[in-house]
């Protein structure tokens, strides 16, 4: 299947290569030269968004944030054919999904709202979680890029019900990470050995293996960027934007996440919390 990749970040990069990989013929636009380099002679670079989706079947749009969507999506959307498929997995929160959804349809052109959960390991190694909301007939459309990426594909609704759990998760796995970060401080704080702590959580219901993984990398200084901080700051900010939704948690993880940004923690993975107090 002939694939455009919009966004060659570092997921972006991740899903392209996975995508050549598994079969598919894959074309790639990025705002810059970033990362381009690293996607191997199989994957073709188009020089701009309207050229990079001229022939293809499925779409995927990665980049940082709604307004990228929306100015990258006003570009390709003319020269998308009319059978193909847009499969929006920017995470944008709730306002800019609906937007975007109105773009597509303005042009009548099929789009899925479509957020992954997961990070660059899971996206190279087709790992990845899709969360789906759409036309059923888009989403069998797309079904073969889907699955070589993504080990589960959950449908939660028709429209941009997708965007909104995203959010949720994330608030969720941000949470459980400063959590960490804050048991392996109490840890050093009361005398007893961090290992001490991963193997009562390990061995019972208390363990979450990607909370343990962040406590890994957080006992190790090893902040190389999986999900990076300013990403989950960004999202926890489109959580509180949402009905102004701002519980007192939520409040809290902006704060942290902020300040790790202030330390020079920004492109570092979300495990960087536990270098700030």
């Amino acid at each position: 299947m002939k694939v455009t990749m919009l966004g060659a970040g570092r997921m972006g990069s991740a899903m392209a290569s996975r995508l050549a990989d598994s079969g598919h013929v894959v074309t790639v636009w990025n705002r810059g030269p970033d990362h381009l380099q690293g996607l191997g002679t199989d994957v073709k670079v188009a020089v701009d968004p309207a050229s990079a989706v001229a022939d293809a079947a499925v779409v995927i749009t990665m980049v940082t944030d709604g307004e990228a969507v929306h100015s990258v999506a006003e570009r390709m959307l003319p020269a998308l054919l009319p059978d193909a498929v847009w499969v929006q997995a920017s995470t944008v929160g709730a306002e800019w999904a609906d937007r975007l959804r109105t773009l597509a349809e303005t042009h009548n052109r099929v789009m899925l709202d479509a957020p992954v959960s997961g990070s660059t390991g899971p996206a190279r190694n087709g790992k990845l979680s899709w969360l789906v909301a759409g036309p059923t007939a888009g989403i069998e459309k797309a079904r073969p890029v889907l699955d070589a990426l993504g080990e589960r594909v959950l449908v939660v609704g028709a429209r941009q019900e997708a965007s909104r759990l995203k959010l949720v998760v994330n608030t969720w796995m941000t949470a459980a990470t400063v959590a960490m970060a804050d048991a392996l401080a109490a840890c050093d704080r009361l005398g007893f050995p961090r290992s001490a702590l991963i193997e009562v959580l390990g061995g019972g219901p208390l363990g979450m293996p990607y909370a343990l993984q962040k406590a890994k990398l957080m006992t190790d200084h090893d902040f190389t960027a999986g999900f990076p901080v300013e990403l989950a700051l960004k999202d926890i900010r489109l959580v509180e934007q949402a009905d102004r939704f701002q519980p007192p948690l939520v409040h809290a993880l902006e704060q942290r996440l902020q300040r790790a940004v202030d330390a020079g923690h920004a492109r570092d993975d979300l495990a960087a919390v536990a270098a700030v107090d």
